[in-house]
């Protein structure tokens, strides 16, 4: 009896909570996570009569949306086509965004997998500010979301940090288009010089690689740049903000306490600056490979793409030997998925999928991963 009590009474809460959702679907988050929480107290350790413990979890990969052809069609699933999925963004209700460098569109997946395009002309670059596709870009390498559903895009060849909102109109945030350099400054006073990672904390900072500079800068939800790390000389020297050095920093994400991580393709590290903008080597030895370990024991090939979980765990998309990796936060480095060196779009167990040149990833609240498969022109999800 206490068994069927506690499932009607899941059912009932659950039943609500649709009900709210469908009010105000940004709630979604909350909601969800209560939904976990409820799960997992009645199936842990002593309430299903097993005493065997956890096992553990089965990864595998799918394909959320894409056919593998080159294309820009909207439709579901693997009717959809993309062309060069560079970088890829998850927001708080499972919607997947996808900054395509090569057809220079903004494109939105729903958790069904139905594609459309939230911004931008296909095969038409720019830097026009307008809603949806009137609005152009020019070579968007990288894309993060706000929670109020706010697409910021790193837009590369324009120089540009733009913002997309959730109805699909385009600014620009900072920079001058067409104008490269290092400028901190307020809005379109700042500049960067080909900027190819993009992220955004709770309180509405966006973060940037600003590759071709060598420097990590930060914009306020105002426009207002600064430079968060980085002397603009290139190399790999651990320090104090513009004291350390970077190398063509490409990827970058933050957590919820406020450090940011970053990829460096061209010295196979991935960093880590506090936010009181110490920087350090999270983990590789700089040296090309897919060896796994601990912080400069484990190795890199041309690591991209970088996510971070709630828990503080960072994800790699390694483009050169085609594997999504794992570290921790004590920096142990293992392979998520993929297999070293081995190029394809196999589905199916971890351990056995295969990937082709993967550039971007993300990961939602619930753990899955999304990958932008940029040689398979497809858009890839890794779950538990």
């Amino acid at each position: 009896m206490k068994t069927v009590t506690y499932q009607h009474a899941l059912r009932s809460w659950a039943r609500q909570s649709v009900r709210a959702l469908a009010r105000s679907p940004y709630k979604i988050m909350s909601a969800l996570v209560g939904v976990a929480l409820v799960a997992g107290c009645g199936g842990g350790g002593g309430g299903g009569g097993s005493n065997s413990g956890p096992s553990n979890p089965v990864v595998t990969v799918t394909t959320l949306a894409g056919s593998g052809t080159a294309g820009s069609t909207n439709a579901t699933g693997t009717a959809a086509s993309f062309n060069g999925p560079f970088g890829v963004a998850v927001d708080i209700v499972g919607n997947v965004y996808v900054a395509e460098f090569t057809s220079h569109l903004i494109r939105k997946v729903t958790s069904a997998g139905v594609v459309s395009t939230l911004a931008g002309t296909a095969g038409s670059s720019g830097s026009a500010n307008a809603t949806g596709t009137a609005a152009s870009f020019n070579s968007p390498e990288s894309v993060a979301v706000d929670s109020t559903g706010n697409v910021y895009v790193a837009d590369t060849f324009n120089h540009l940090i733009r913002k997309i909102t959730p109805a699909g109109v385009v600014t620009t945030l900072a920079g001058s288009s067409g104008v490269f350099g290092s400028t901190n400054a307020t809005g379109t006073a700042a500049s960067f010089n080909g900027p190819s990672g993009v992220a955004v904390d709770s309180a509405g900072n966006v973060y940037v690689a600003d590759s071709l500079n060598n420097l990590i800068r930060k914009i306020t939800s105002a426009g207002v740049v600064t430079t968060l790390a980085g002397s603009g000389v290139l190399g790999s020297t651990n320090g104090t903000a513009t004291v350390a050095t970077f190398s063509n920093p490409n990827g970058v994400a933050v957590d919820t306490s406020g450090n940011v991580y970053v990829a460096e393709p061209s010295t196979n590290l991935i960093r880590k600056i506090t936010p009181a903008g110490e920087v350090t080597t999270l983990a590789g030895t700089g040296a090309v490979g897919s060896v796994n370990g601990t912080g400069t024991a484990a190795s890199f090939s041309n690591p991209k793409g970088l996510a971070v979980d709630a828990a503080g765990n960072v994800y790699v998309a390694c483009d050169a030997d085609d594997l999504i990796r794992k570290i921790t936060p004590a920096g142990v480095v293992t392979t998520l998925a993929g297999i070293a060196g081995t190029l394809g779009s196999t589905n199916g167990a971890a351990t056995s999928a295969t990937f082709r040149t993967p550039r971007g990833v993300t990961v939602d609240a619930f753990g899955n991963v999304y990958v932008a498969d940029y040689g398979n022109n497809l858009i890839r999800k890794i779950s538990f």
